[in-house]
């Protein structure tokens, strides 16, 4: 068998350059190396004994022993002695104490010494490795150049250096081919450790992204005067950029274009030919809602809110425009003003308001029993809903054209009865329905809205702890359409009846509280990078 002959300077010089190599402590390389010695020796020697190897770290010589602990009563013969025995090597021996044989130095067969290379290329990788996480860590946020490595299934792996980082497929521009060799930029989103050693993660569909780049082409980005608000992004396709200028003698949007276009067909150009529609920020929401439609002209916003909906009226041949392809436009506006939007046209709108102000007539004329002409002209006057007309000041409505004082306490009379016989009506049918005192209790859930989730089943709090948002707020068939809840508010209803119910902990919902609100200031506000 080949015998491998290592000298004692061999030992520190090689120990040097894998550390100067891969960047990491020398200290690190020398304990891969002991470790090696050691599992080469207990191979030799056998794997029962209790074998450690050494580097002197000036000389390196090598010292190779084994280990007997000094115990009152042997458990293992081969790795253990009593007090007798070992005092009779040793007279001063005590409990607890090792005893150490010095070994020969051994010579590393083809075996022995195959093994020992991959102990050290294991733990010097594993060095490596954590390494490149200390000094990723704190760069998420970055945008980084790196060499393709290789591309499998669409994962790419980048070569950055002094790391690797993977691209996943979905962090990929559609239809961006890239190959090995290829150099290309992206941004560190993520940097974690995982089973296989830490991991670099990498994007360039992140809306992040795309703001870091015009931190890079726009100075004034880079010197804080103008602020990147928004980003909504449909990857190698479209996105909207929302800009803010803190110097009211510079234009936003006219610093991010550029001379000619210059700064953002640069960023264009990175991102594949993705168009950009830079909007102009506005603290007021309709103006921004209908700045984030642009270019499709807009006639008129109505808005929601609490539900954080809104409606936006366009002329008939501005329709397509503003839904734009395969509805990206208005989808892109919903994300970057945070509002679910719905488009419609000028008619659309009338008979929509046309048909509201029947509906509501209506329901004037059968719960107060009046004809079309009162019920339509206290719909005229902005009354909505019954308990408006039951509780306004009387001199209110009897300023209504065609009232007197007389009328206007008669319609509240009728009113106040109505709503007496309804709720009565509602507390009887909660008591048909089953509805439990423990979902009653749930606060924002009145006796309409406990009839309506009865009718589908959803008697009590368990029931309604086990129902998602949508379920209930859904425009086409939500369980609650009728009383307009917005999502955000069935969420927080049905989490708090989650924490009743002790499917989780006041707690936990805390900390998902504290995540969301997070996620949303990465996702939501953009900021203007420190140092790109």
């Amino acid at each position: 068998m080949e015998a491998v002959a290592i000298t004692r300077t061999d030992m520190l010089n090689v120990a040097d350059a894998v550390a100067r190599e891969k960047g990491i402590d020398r200290e690190l390389v020398l304990e891969a190396m002991e470790q090696a010695i050691q599992k080469a020796g207990r191979s030799k020697y056998g794997h029962e004994h209790d074998i450690r190897a050494a580097i002197d770290r000036k000389s390196g010589e090598i010292i190779l022993a084994r280990y007997l602990e000094v115990v009152d009563e042997v458990e293992n013969e081969v790795t253990q002695l009593t007090l007798d025995q070992a005092r009779a090597k040793k007279p001063d021996a005590q409990v607890g104490e090792f005893l150490v044989d010095p070994l020969p130095p051994i010579d590393f067969g083809r075996i022995a010494a195959q093994t020992a290379k991959q102990v050290i290329v294991q733990r010097v990788r594993e060095a490596e490795r954590e390494r490149q996480f200390e000094e990723y860590k704190d760069r998420i946020g970055e945008i980084v150049n790196g060499i393709v490595k290789r591309v499998e299934f669409g994962n790419v792996t980048i070569d950055l250096g002094r790391a690797e980082a993977v691209m996943r497929r979905d962090e990929c521009i559609p239809r961006e081919h890239l190959k090995r060799g290829d150099r290309v930029r992206a941004f560190i989103y993520d940097v974690r450790r995982e089973q296989r050693g830490p991991q670099i993660f990498l994007s360039r569909t992140h809306p992040t992204f795309m703001a870091k780049l015009f931190g890079q082409e726009v100075p004034e980005i880079y010197d804080g005067v103008i602020e990147i608000k928004r980003v909504a992004r449909d990857p190698g396709s479209r996105a909207k950029i929302a800009v803010l200028s803190h110097d009211n003698s510079i234009d936003p949007v006219g610093a991010c274009v550029g001379m000619r276009g210059s700064r953002v067909q640069a960023v264009v150009a990175e991102l594949q030919g993705e168009k950009i529609d830079i909007i102009p920020w506005n603290e007021d929401e309709a103006t921004f809602i209908v700045n984030a439609l642009a270019p499709a002209e807009v006639a008129k916003v109505v808005m929601d809110e609490d539900a954080s909906k809104i409606e936006v009226v366009v002329p008939d041949d501005q329709l397509s425009l503003a839904i734009g392809r395969r509805g990206q436009n208005v989808r892109l506006a919903s994300m970057l003003t945070e509002f679910d939007i719905d488009i419609m046209t000028e008619e659309q709108e009338s008979e929509k308001r046309q048909a509201e102000f029947n509906e509501r007539s209506e329901r004037f004329m059968a719960a107060l029993d009046v004809d079309d002409v009162i019920a339509r002209l206290l719909v005229t006057e902005g009354f909505t809903e019954i308990d408006e007309v039951a509780y306004v000041p009387v001199d209110e409505l009897a300023a209504i054209e065609g009232f007197d004082e007389d009328v206007a306490e008669e319609l509240r009379r009728r009113a106040r009865t109505f709503l007496e016989e309804e709720s009565t009506r509602l507390k009887q049918e909660l008591v048909d329905l089953g509805i439990t005192d423990d979902l009653s209790s749930v606060e924002g859930l009145n006796n309409a809205m406990l009839v309506a989730l009865g009718r589908e089943g959803i008697k009590s709090l368990e029931d309604f702890a086990g129902c998602v948002a949508d379920e209930l707020t859904s425009r086409e068939d939500g369980i609650l359409r009728e009383f307009k809840l917005s999502d955000e508010t069935a969420t927080d209803m049905i989490m708090q009846a989650r924490v009743a119910v002790g499917w989780i902990t006041q707690e936990d919902l805390d900390a998902m509280n504290a995540g969301e609100v997070e996620g949303a200031e990465e996702e939501g506000g953009v900021e203007a990078p420190a140092g790109a």
